[in-house]
């Protein structure tokens, strides 16, 4: 029997864990950490939890302080497919309903690749060793899919073993392979790809009748123009790491610990606090970073950048001008291959308006770095080679433009998909 509506909370916390895949282990670890603190009379805590293996029970959460985890389950839903929007709408429209509240964070944990949505689940076979998952200072039993025997397919491979430094150490195998979007489920070789995020989020609000307050993203790569601007209707802000995330993901403990001990946080403030808790969970060689981002301000950097976009355009007929926007293409903070085709925005603004000396360049860079300023409420980096991170990344490719960048949003407003389709033909072999 369904258990009754509890009375409005200040905060509902829903935690949507994509673990069939390689993470699988890594999410019972974080379960168990959100239960350090659990529920509080004014704070709840859910997640659901899809398990990696055929035939492997998702499970809805109610996670309380001193029971055992299996003492929480509120509902076993059986085999689930967390790429599936309609399971991710199901779970925040169970979760709003039994569990209301003032003000909604909602978690996506698993892997993410930014705005990119390539199809992953293709390939050929592989034989060689996986190498190990260490979450939280554990290595994680299965580093696949469970009783995986023989030769791995390749897209196995592909699904577990590349998607994220949070996850894997670095190997022969990690550099093979690549990841995608968010929320992996090998089982049913499935994601959710940004026009699906889109969908889901605005099918939830519907729902909610207002907007979903914060949006997490335990996931990689995730703070991205192109990411925000897709979601900016459904969703208040957004919290997401322009880097892969190292191998613990978000403090969950110390989060939920600073929420329950002051609820009536704002949104805002809890966006920040995700910020400083995150970054302070790390060490100094980690390679951490994580931003939180007003989304009512998103609009206005999307405007900014494509302005940016039809001016670096024209700079490009100038061979001065082009040269020097090669030179900082080569300057400017990226993030690890294969995704150093994403760069900071606000460090690329401040490389242009330096390095290409005309005008109308630097006026568009001080109007995009005054659309950010609004924007980005707090980010901040920890780790080698990642001093210049200030919170956005932006698709910025060397050499080609994915085919999949004209399906956003951000990307249909043109002026930057024009700018850097000229950028990529102009850095081209010339006869």
């Amino acid at each position: 029997m369904a258990r009754p509506a509890e009375k409005t909370k200040r905060w509902t916390v829903m935690v949507y864990l994509a673990g069939d895949n390689n993470l699988d282990s890594a999410g019972a670890d974080d379960l168990l950490e959100m239960k350090t603190v659990g529920s509080s009379d004014q704070v709840t805590v859910v997640a659901q939890f899809d398990r990696s293996g055929a035939g492997r029970a998702t499970n809805r959460y109610l996670l309380r302080k001193n029971t055992a985890l299996a003492a929480d389950v509120v509902t076993a839903l059986g085999e689930t497919d967390t790429g599936d929007p309609a399971v991710l709408r199901d779970f925040v429209t169970w979760a709003v309903t039994s569990h209301p509240a003032q003000h909604y964070l909602l978690v996506i944990w698993n892997h993410g690749s930014g705005w990119d949505d390539s199809n992953l689940y293709e390939g050929d076979y592989f034989s060689g060793a996986a190498p190990p998952v260490v979450r939280k200072g554990k290595v994680v039993a299965r580093a696949l899919v469970a009783d995986s025997a023989g030769p791995i397919r390749m897209d196995t491979v592909r699904a577990a073993a590349r998607r994220a430094r949070r996850s894997l150490f670095r190997s022969t195998v990690a550099s093979m392979v690549s990841s995608r979007a968010i929320a992996f489920d090998d089982q049913a070789k499935d994601f959710l790809d940004n026009i699906e995020l889109k969908r889901v989020l605005g099918q939830i609000r519907r729902t909610l009748k207002r907007k979903i307050d914060v949006l997490g993203f335990d996931a990689c790569l995730m703070s991205m123009v192109e990411v925000a601007y897709q979601v900016r209707d459904h969703v208040g802000l957004t919290c997401g790491s322009e880097e892969e995330e190292p191998n613990d993901g978000w403090p969950y403990d110390t989060i939920l610990k600073a929420l329950v001990a002051r609820p009536s946080m704002k949104p805002a403030d809890l966006a920040k606090l995700v910020v400083g808790r995150y970054v302070a969970s790390y060490g100094p060689k980690d390679g951490a970073t994580m931003a939180a981002t007003d989304l009512a301000g998103i609009g206005a950097v999307a405007d900014a950048i494509h302005r940016l976009g039809r001016v670096l355009t024209t700079a490009l007929r100038d061979d001065d001008a082009r040269a020097q926007i090669w030179a900082v293409r080569a300057q400017v903070q990226e993030y690890t291959p294969p995704y150093d085709q994403y760069c900071d925005v606000a460090d690329l603004c401040d490389l242009l308006a330096r390095r290409v000396r005309r005008p109308a360049v630097a006026a568009a860079c001080r109007a995009v770095r005054a659309a950010l300023s609004r924007a980005v409420l707090a980010s901040a980096a920890k780790g080698p080679g990642l001093a210049h991170s200030h919170g956005l990344t932006v698709y910025f490719p060397k050499k080609t433009v994915s085919r999949l960048y004209a399906t956003l949003d951000f990307a249909r407003k043109g002026g930057w998909a024009t700018f850097i389709d000229a950028y990529t033909r102009s850095i081209g072999r010339r006869r």
